[in-house]
């Protein structure tokens, strides 16, 4: 995305949008649909081995309905983006992917551009993969921390964890409110349907009375995710693991993003004997969130942040 401008929000202007790269065919960027954003976003992430959620499609698009973008070349889509507006101050960037055959021909750039148009002059998040980091440090961002996707297996344990109950609808708005403290800033439309999609199971924390921590396990392509996983503690974060496995066949493949800057999630990661499979930079245009930092083990989304 290298030579992006910084311009006004045109977040409402953004319909459909023509581009002419060609004398034989037209370029043409349109806003994806749900069923789009389902059956081709997150369709082309799984084929480039992103391994998304069984439902991500649905929950990501809540989160902003006109943030996700395609580029047809004729009547084929080759390309997409995703520039999801959370307010007025804050964005974040994904799915950033364009079809192998049609790569170097900067339809890349150009559906880019358009995202980060979308945007406007709100600070920028991505998860960049190693291979795109150098182009977006050309566009203006800047690495704040690496991330790690740590592959392991569903343990059981024969505690209890009776600190740990399953989220009611009583505690949700006290747990949207920790999730914002490690998000930056409240995501009402994407946390309500993360947390109810289908296959999924969801445990908070309770300690003095009050949400303490929570976590997400949902089915993925290839075995399960925990995200996110938010915790005092290490051996509160372990304890969230082991209950959250147990909802799963033993042995399953489970998968967690962790903040490289957390040492306790790295040293829970190695303790679980989970391997790293896959790495990125959280990368930001703008000022880096303030984000509790020390209660996450596990990231939500490469994709949405």
């Amino acid at each position: 995305m290298a030579g992006f401008s910084h311009p006004k929000d045109l977040r409402k202007e953004f319909l459909i949008i023509n581009t002419i790269t060609t004398m034989e065919q037209k370029f043409e960027v349109r806003n994806a649909t749900e069923k789009e954003v389902d059956q081709i976003l997150v369709e082309w992430s799984a084929q480039e081995g992103w391994n998304p959620g069984l439902h991500d499609g649905p929950c990501y698009y809540a989160a902003d309905p006109t943030g996700f973008f395609i580029g047809y070349l004729g009547e084929e889509p080759i390309a997409c983006v995703s520039a999801v507006a959370y307010d007025k101050s804050f964005g974040f960037m994904g799915f950033y992917i364009v079809k192998p055959e049609y790569r170097g021909h900067e339809y890349g750039l150009q559906i880019g551009k358009i995202g980060f148009d979308y945007l406007g002059r709100r600070t920028i998040g991505l998860d960049g993969v190693v291979a795109q980091q150098a182009n977006y440090m050309k566009s203006g961002f800047k690495i704040a921390w690496n991330n790690y996707r740590m592959k392991g297996k569903a343990v059981t344990s024969p505690e209890e964890f009776p600190e740990i109950v399953p989220l009611s609808d009583e505690l949700m708005e006290e747990v949207e409110i920790l999730d914002a403290s490690c998000f930056s800033i409240t995501r009402p439309l994407f946390f309500r349907r993360w947390v109810k999609q289908p296959d999924h199971t969801v445990f908070v924390s309770i300690r003095k009375g009050r949400v303490s921590g929570y976590g997400v396990i949902r089915k993925c392509r290839d075995g399960y995710k925990i995200g996110p996983l938010i915790a005092d503690d290490q051996e509160q974060a372990e304890a969230f693991y082991l209950r959250l496995c147990s909802t799963v066949e033993e042995g399953a493949t489970v998968y967690l993003d962790i903040p490289e800057l957390n040492k306790s999630a790295i040293h829970l990661a190695s303790k679980l004997k989970m391997e790293k499979v896959f790495e990125t930079a959280r990368m930001y245009i703008g000022h880096v969130p303030l984000i509790k930092m020390s209660k996450i083990f596990g990231l939500t989304s490469f994709e949405i942040g």
